[in-house]
């Protein structure tokens, strides 16, 4: 299971995280409420393409969404783009709505860089490799397990 996969890569990490499972949820809303958590602290792993075989991961607040003008500042290129769902997939081993950093697949580059909004604090849930898992960490021993780049990168959804 992709699930055992996160939490093994977290832990061998030296991050602790708490697992919660629920069922099939329809939205983020539903998804929040299911893990105990408010929208903001349910985090989104976005996979964003720079190039062929060059992606990054993007943490984003659940109730936010990704400002491109300002993550294409960041990274200093003129063009990014989401993959669909099957490459998001083949690229990190997770299935959209499970992506974690933890234990996604590294890419021909080696690991995933990471990219965090600047609101990524605290208490967090994110994917847990399967539908309907939830990985409860603290944002702050995740970003530094990643050496993440903290950036404002969002804005409200």
């Amino acid at each position: 299971m992709s699930e055992e996969r996160a939490v093994a890569a977290a832990r061998a990490l030296g991050v602790p995280v708490t697992v919660t499972r629920h069922g099939p949820v329809a939205s983020l809303e539903e998804a929040a409420a299911a893990r105990g958590v408010a929208p903001d602290r349910l985090v989104k792993t976005l996979v964003v393409r720079r190039g062929d075989d060059d992606h990054l991961l993007v943490l984003v607040p659940g109730d936010r969404t990704i400002s491109w003008p300002r993550l294409r500042a960041l990274l200093g290129v003129s063009r990014l783009s989401m993959p669909s769902a099957a490459d998001a997939q083949r690229a990190t081993g997770y299935a959209r709505g499970t992506i974690t950093p933890f234990g996604a697949a590294p890419g021909p580059h080696g690991p995933w860089p990471v990219v965090a909004d600047s609101r990524v604090t605290g208490t967090i849930s994110i994917g847990g490799g399967d539908h309907g898992v939830g990985l409860t960490v603290e944002a702050e021993a995740l970003l530094a397990a990643y050496d993440a780049v903290v950036a404002d990168v969002t804005d409200p959804a």
